[in-house]
């Protein structure tokens, strides 16, 4: 997959957004306006920006963006435009991540599933939420996988799993299988679909996902919670 071109393409689509209202309460997202969420993915931006740099993990003071419409939007621009700048390297080029591998390819990965989420996160709060890539979508179920879910049990914020389900991408046939031994039970559905539910955008029990074998128990499963 071209992360770079798919960056610059979801980042652009946030910060096309930000002509929307501000003040649109963003659902997913605590308490947080669209301005709020403006400001930590422009802070996010920079927070990369500095980790692939100066290798290390710091992050960027909040409380430093502009608040006024056109100065945040700029100022979100402009972070966008270094992040991709930042990620215009070598992908093996050697990182500080939060997470292996610990090289630019980490945060070109990861940095393109935060902004497709919050891509959407952002047009949901207007009413207006385009559909998912589906294989960005595929990609972003993966990585929950690969990524996340071993990452919030590793920290202490869920337990390893004792079973395993099975998911299913109608759209493209890949298939995942979180926890261990044969799946008891599946659930299938477009890649959006099930990246939107292991995100919590929608309910673990969507009309939207179709459920086979032990249905309860795969519920548990995919309780986690599996992000952050």
């Amino acid at each position: 997959m071209d992360y770079l071109t798919e960056l610059r393409r979801e980042l652009d689509a946030f910060g096309a957004v930000l002509d929307g209202e501000l003040s649109a309460p963003v659902e997913h997202c605590g308490d947080w306006t669209l301005a709020d969420l403006a400001v930590h993915m422009g802070a996010g931006n920079l927070w990369v920006v500095t980790a692939v740099r100066e290798r290390h993990g710091r992050g960027y003071d909040e409380s430093a963006a502009p608040r006024d419409r056109a100065d945040l939007m700029s100022w979100y621009a402009a972070s966008a435009d270094a992040l991709v700048q930042a990620l215009s390297v070598d992908p093996a080029t050697e990182a500080w991540t939060f997470a292996l591998p610990r090289t630019v390819g980490f945060w070109l990965r990861r940095r393109t599933q935060e902004t497709l989420m919050h891509r959407w996160d952002a047009e949901h709060a207007l009413g207006s939420a385009k559909p998912l890539d589906p294989a960005l979508a595929a990609d972003g179920v993966a990585e929950v996988f690969d990524t996340m879910a071993p990452r919030m049990i590793s920290k202490g914020a869920a337990t390893a799993p004792t079973q395993a389900v099975r998911l299913t991408a109608t759209d493209s046939g890949a298939s995942w299988t979180h926890g261990p031994g044969e799946p008891l039970a599946e659930v299938s559905g477009t890649a959006e679909d099930l990246l939107l539910m292991l995100w919590s955008r929608t309910p673990r029990d969507t009309d939207a996902l179709t459920w086979t074998g032990d249905r309860e128990a795969g519920l548990g499963v995919l309780a986690g919670p599996l992000v952050p």
